[in-house]
């Protein structure tokens, strides 16, 4: 018994020293308009990816820089591929690499 409260010092101490560190994603995802083909709320359109089947806005890219977006390939048009390397924060995905996969 005199060794519980020190059990319970260090299981506390380890919860404290824990940390919710970003994972960082490198990886090839599904993107498209949030709005358009994702069902997300926004005022207008935004670049959104897919990754492990949850949606999300696009930080540090965005749906203009990938040509046309209401063209037949566009974002707002399809749902397209994107190799993307980032971190998901606050629940939004923060690109730091966001290339667009061309279609063959």
């Amino acid at each position: 018994m005199k060794f519980l409260p020190i059990l319970f010092a260090i299981v506390l101490a380890s919860c404290a020293t824990t940390k919710n560190t970003p994972k960082t994603i490198d990886q090839v995802v599904k993107t498209s308009c949030g709005t358009c083909n994702f069902e997300m709320t926004a005022d207008e359109c935004e670049l959104a990816v897919e990754i492990e089947g949850k949606h999300y806005f696009v930080e540090g890219s965005t749906i203009d820089a990938h040509g046309d977006a209401h063209n037949e390939i566009g974002l707002c048009s399809t749902v397209r591929e994107a190799k993307v390397i980032g971190e998901i924060k606050n629940g939004v995905f923060v690109a730091t690499k966001f290339e667009l996969i061309e279609i063959k």
